[in-house]
């Protein structure tokens, strides 16, 4: 809250940025400790999660106002119009501290408390379960077996716990093959193919250097090879183009050398890293922002951005390997999602939006194969909202190691911190605790008749009512209304509310009750340059 210098603007105007006629909407701006809030005349709601923003550009002063342009994580795009520069000023400065989250315990996960029940609240914070998931794909086998070698993460803290090996890998196995592969990083088993019992493995690159060899690394992939029975040799994926692979041969890494590894067959994939990733987003992004393109233009730029060749080349990949789960593939086996998406402000550098060429991958296999999908483009969009949110704990931190960490310092802090949330009714939170502090007094009254009547009696009579009263029976109080579950906010018909990071309708702004009590938003629709929800 000490960021924020101004928590209200008044006549401000919501630009659409498609319009050509400067078709805009005017309301009132508010700043909270999480959100930024416009509210126009017609009571529609725009909340943006500061989380969600990525740049944040005050534009020079015009005859209509101050032009602030909020750029979010999620793609969209919000310009509105501040009547006075000093104001405007003001919300661009808490905005940019309020978008840089220094630490993880103030990332929104860690004040986001819905009103639901624990097992629903928790929820937002459980991890996969590893045994149970590889149970499915008929797991362990004859072939394959659970490993408690990085039980406690000593040997690879990008791992999680529990990871799945060849039964004939033996431990010193293990533990050599994982000194020479990047961070730790052994191959393990990715997915399994029960009735062709065929494996999919997952490692980073070798610390082979130019002649460089391990012969407990060279064991391991023969282990996998035996593992697959059903097959004569076994492929070896680098995801990197050639060029980069040989090119990190001379800072001691590389690749797999064939003459030392038998029966294996190496494949370059050719996907960039992720420097080139995050230019080619920009430049999509700066043509696909730009009003006005012809066609051909919009063709153009979006040819020279290179984001469709990178997409071809995902799915190259995913054509010639198998299918990949978010859970395990990309959060408990260790994609960082903090460096990636810019969880914390740290190396921009670090920063690349290889998660969101996943999911559209997804997307554009969802389009070709409707029918093989039991979901659809809104659940790929939810995703691609919260990873960027930070309102939920799956997605928290590099590792599952940080997760767990992070998980338990988030118990800690609920367990004590029963204070209001940014967007809860401050009217509900009254009468709350107006309600409990009357129970508090009636209890103390009671307590102190009790206590008036057995001062006034004589010892004998004191005696006989200790005698009566040994086994007092217990005092009827209420339970505190903290732990009562609430009723849910009447719902308004007419009402159209924009939420960015959330879909809850029971937080509310302190100095908005009665408006902010709004029905769950049900449909879907773009305007303004933002997702806009119906009830």
């Amino acid at each position: 809250m000490e960021h924020i210098r101004t928590t209200k603007v008044e006549q401000v105007k919501l630009l659409d940025r498609f319009s050509t006629s400067n078709k805009s909407l005017t309301g009132t701006l508010y700043l909270t400790a999480t959100h930024l809030l416009f509210i126009d005349s017609s009571q529609r709601e725009t909340w943006i999660l500061h989380h969600h923003i990525a740049a944040v550009e005050k534009l020079p002063l015009t005859t209509s106002g101050c032009p602030l342009v909020i750029q979010c994580k999620n793609f969209r795009i919000v310009h509105f119009v501040v009547p006075r520069e000093r104001d405007c000023h003001d919300i661009y400065n808490s905005l940019l501290q309020l978008s840089r989250t220094a630490k993880y315990e103030e990332l929104y996960a860690f004040s986001y408390n819905p009103k639901q029940n624990e097992s629903e609240q928790v929820k937002g914070w459980q991890l996969i379960d590893l045994a149970e998931e590889y149970k499915r794909m008929g797991v362990p086998n004859d072939y394959w077996q659970l490993s408690d070698a990085n039980r406690d993460y000593k040997i690879c803290e990008t791992y999680p716990r529990e990871l799945y090996v060849p039964r004939t890998a033996s431990k010193p196995i293990i533990v050599g093959s994982s000194k020479f592969r990047s961070k730790g990083r052994f191959p393990v088993l990715s997915y399994y193919h029960k009735n062709k019992e065929a494996a999919i493995c997952r490692c980073s690159q070798p610390l082979s250097g130019f002649s460089a060899r391990c012969l407990e690394d060279e064991h391991m992939l023969q282990a996998i090879s035996k593992a697959n029975p059903s097959n004569r040799y076994m492929y070896v994926m680098d995801t990197r183009p050639k060029l980069n692979a040989m090119a990190n041969r001379a800072a001691g890494k590389g690749y797999e050398n064939e003459d030392n590894y038998s029966n294996i067959r190496f494949q370059f994939v050719g996907i960039e890293n992720i420097h080139v990733m995050r230019s080619s987003l920009q430049k999509l992004l700066e043509v696909s922002g730009t009003r006005g393109l012809s066609v051909n233009d919009f063709l153009s730029g979006l040819e020279n951005s290179g984001w469709l060749r990178h997409i071809k080349a995902v799915l190259d990949a995913a054509v010639f390997l198998a299918k990949v789960l978010i859970e395990k593939d990309w959060i408990s086996f260790g994609h960082k999602f903090s460096d990636r998406c810019c969880q914390l402000d740290g190396d921009p550098k670090e920063i690349s939006p290889v998660f969101t060429q996943f999911l559209e991958s997804v997307w554009n296999l969802t389009e070709q194969f409707p029918q093989a999908f039991e979901y659809n483009e809104a659940f790929l969009l939810q995703i691609h909202e919260h990873v960027h949110s930070c309102q939920f704990g799956n997605f928290l931190g590099n590792c599952q190691k940080e997760r767990e960490e992070l998980k338990f310092w988030r118990n800690m802090y609920h367990q004590f911190d029963r204070s209001m949330h940014p967007r809860q009714s401050m009217f509900n939170l009254i009468m709350n605790t107006s309600e409990q502090n009357k129970q508090l007094e009636e209890d103390i009254k009671e307590l102190e008749a009790k206590i008036k009547r057995r001062n006034g009696q004589s010892d004998v009579v004191l005696e006989k009512e200790q005698e009566q009263t040994a086994h007092p029976a217990p005092v009827a109080l209420k339970s505190p209304p903290c732990f009562q579950k609430e009723q849910p906010p009447m719902p308004v018909n007419d009402a159209v509310r924009t939420i960015e990071g959330s879909n809850t309708a029971d937080n509310r702004y302190s100095e908005l009750v009665s408006e902010f009590s709004k029905a769950e938003p049900a449909v879907v629709s773009l305007e303004y340059g933002v997702a806009r929800m119906t009830c």
